[in-house]
């Protein structure tokens, strides 16, 4: 396609220089116009060519506008797709210190900007070139002494172009991340819409976003007046050589060096190199747009994954449960280390519950096991072999985690549901929403299970969103279920009956729970006590009671409320 395209654009530059060319044909016969009307002839017939002429060139025009166009939007499409795929495999660490806003702009708007430039970039220099080249051939050969007044203001056209470029280029990156401000503020107080309102602050956030949105205005109007000095110059710069070419022109013919034909063609030449210089003026602003957008994916692409699959990654077998923590250490990378040399056994279908307070690095030692982070030191196996021995896909498809965030997809009930597991059954969905007590709520709905939830979930209430999210780790029936904080947001009733279920579905596999309400891990067969100084104390509920520690503390005011 892009050959077809350079193709065309030649074409295109083509036909711009043969209608001068005719028109010197047929001014030259009204020269010599005689009675025999042979000369008549020859013009109608130089007519029919120039008609011809138009008729490529518009064809050509018209497979490079759209089919071009066509080209671009695939590339940008593929951009988009590689950058959006890259960020897929880019572990939690990196979206820890990115923000959602400057990813969307670098996906959205750049990858446009990519898609333009690619597009047009080939072709307007083709055509730009070719004009350029073609038209200041004819002018030569017409009269070599005009073309050279002509040839004399191009440095300084170019000098005066590489000036406002380079102004452009900076205006333009800086606007780039100003947008991607403005985007990060609307998405952050639009997706927390519900707080903004609660607490009045629509006020503040208009106020806030008004200050992203001048700063964005005041790199506009920067880029804006680089951009009008290089047009306003350019377009200076046309009609000095239109100017130059009449005056020069004119004095030529008076001194019998240049005919009234040879003039004109001139003159239609000189029109043939406007095109040229706006071309050259849109590649400009392509290039700095694109070279931008360019920078700024390379700069994702670049980020290389922090967890990947190690070069002798295998499958996974089908777990059964054993899970091993070996002296391992980890930290977030800000000097803060959340474990040291911490071991731990968990038996296969072990039903193991974390309490501790805030901070202490419950989520972050169930996170280690899916590899959502890698640790700094030691080692975690599964069934005796260190989870980086498999591919992380296959890895993953055995664990089971419903986070503390709860978290649906836009769509129904039923597509949120089967994110756990594509492919199953009407039955299976049913009997995994009635093992997480969501069947009921599901089947009040307007549409059953075909009710659309709303971006986010925002259609239902906290405690119904948590159950979906239960149920679809339920759906995919893994081998490894880990519960972070899966029932803080449910009312008692709820949070019973889903005990009762997390009981039955946690029978044959290794269950993790993560919960500062103690009621959830009373019959829990092991009872991890962790805090800063890593785990502390360990048992079941009976004998953690009679130790009186921090568990039995923790009980005593959790009963008091």
């Amino acid at each position: 396609m892009l050959v077809m395209d350079l193709v065309c654009a030649a074409l295109i530059a083509a036909t711009a220089i043969a209608l001068p060319l005719c028109a010197n044909y047929v001014t030259t016969r009204l020269l010599i116009l005689d009675d025999s009307g042979e000369a008549l002839s020859q013009i109608f017939a130089m007519g029919g060519v120039m008609v011809l002429v138009l008729i490529a060139q518009a064809g050509a025009t018209f497979f490079v506008d759209y089919q071009g166009h066509a080209m671009g939007a695939r590339i940008e499409a593929d951009v988009r797709r590689e950058l959006f795929e890259h960020c897929q495999k880019l572990s939690f660490g990196f979206y820890d210190r990115s923000r959602v806003g400057q990813l969307m702009s670098r996906i959205t708007n750049d990858t446009f900007a990519l898609g333009e430039m690619f597009h047009h970039g080939p072709e307007d220099i083709a055509i730009g070139l070719l004009k350029f080249t073609g038209a200041l051939t004819v002018l030569f050969f017409i009269d070599a002494t005009l073309t050279g007044y002509i040839a004399i203001l191009l440095p300084i056209a170019i000098v005066y172009a590489l000036y406002f470029n380079r102004r452009m280029n900076k205006a333009l990156a800086l606007s780039r991340e100003k947008i991607a401000s403005v985007n990060e503020r609307v998405e952050d107080a639009l997706g927390g819409i519900r707080v903004v309102q609660s607490f009045a602050n629509e006020g503040f956030e208009l106020a806030r976003f008004e200050a992203e949105n001048r700063t964005f205005v005041e790199s506009r109007k920067d880029g804006y007046r680089s951009e009008t000095w290089f047009f306003v110059g350019m377009e200076v710069f046309v009609h000095l050589v239109t100017i130059i070419v009449i005056i020069a022109g004119a004095m030529r013919i008076l001194a019998a060096d240049m005919s009234v034909p040879d003039l004109l063609t001139f003159l239609l030449c000189v029109g043939v190199l406007v095109d040229p210089v706006n071309r050259l003026a849109n590649i400009v602003r392509l290039w700095q747009e694109g070279s931008t957008g360019f920078t700024r994916v390379m700069e994702i692409l670049e980020q290389a994954p922090h967890i990947v699959d190690a070069p002798q990654a295998c499958p996974a077998p089908h777990f059964r449960g054993k899970i091993t923590f070996d002296r391992v250490s980890f930290g977030y990378g800000d000097g803060r280390t959340v474990f040291s040399n911490l071991s731990l056994d968990i038996a296969p279908g072990e039903f193991v519950a974390l309490v501790g307070p805030s901070g202490v690095g419950k989520s972050t030692l169930c996170a280690l096991i899916p590899r959502f982070y890698e640790v700094e030191s030691g080692g975690i196996t599964i069934d005796g072999q260190d989870i980086r021995d498999f591919e992380l896909a296959s890895l993953r498809r055995q664990i089971g985690v419903v986070q503390q965030d709860t978290y649906l997809f836009s769509g129904t009930v039923a597509e949120n549901l089967r994110y756990g597991r594509p492919n199953a059954s009407d039955d299976e969905v049913v009997a995994a929403a009635q093992a997480a007590n969501a069947h009921d709520f599901i089947m009040a709905l307007p549409q059953g299970y075909d009710t659309d939830v709303g971006q986010r979930g925002v259609k239902l209430s906290g405690g119904q969103k948590q159950r979906l999210t239960i149920a679809r780790a339920f759906l995919k029936d893994p081998a490894i279920l880990i519960f972070d904080e899966a029932t803080s947001a449910l009312d008692n009733e709820s949070e019973r009956a889903v005990q009762m279920a997390l009981q039955s579905l946690a029978r044959g596999r290794t269950t993790l729970v993560i919960a500062h309400r103690l009621t959830t891990v009373r019959n829990a067969d092991r009872i991890l006590v962790l805090t800063e100084d890593g785990i502390v104390e360990e048992g079941r509920h009976d004998e953690l009671m009679a130790a009186d520690g921090y568990y039995a503390r923790r009980q005593a005011v959790q009963a008091s409320i």
